[in-house]
């Protein structure tokens, strides 16, 4: 378990990098309430939105791609989580999206980044 957990990790950091790389800000890592937990939190600052983003990281396929992780149920926790989030920051008109980004492992230090903008 603990190997997957820093699988995790490094995934959620190189999903960060590209955000910050590709025009986003950051807000908040690892947002967690009793609703559920938002892996990555930023502004997109091209397009003037909050983005909630869920990062799943796969070293192989034999269970399926990274968003098929992503399931009715997953989403309901990261909507109700995201909820609690805006209210708690007191969050008005602001337009919203729901991400996720998959990160593929390729060897030791490489990645395959596939953002999926607007999935739910």
């Amino acid at each position: 378990m603990y190997q997957k957990h820093e699988i995790g990790k490094w995934g959620e950091d190189k999903a960060c990098q590209y955000l910050e790389d590709n025009n986003y800000d950051i807000v908040e890592r690892n947002f967690d309430c009793k609703q559920g937990e938002i892996d990555i939190i930023a502004w997109d600052k091209g397009g003037q939105e909050l983005v909630f983003i869920e990062v799943k990281t796969r070293t192989n396929l034999y269970y399926g791609t990274p968003v098929d992780a992503v399931n009715l149920q997953k989403q309901k926790h990261i909507y109700s989580a995201a909820q609690y989030y805006i209210f708690l920051h007191k969050i008005k008109n602001v337009f919203l999206r729901f991400d996720v980004i998959e990160v593929y492992v390729r060897g030791k230090y490489k990645s395959i980044i596939n953002h999926i903008k607007q999935i739910f």
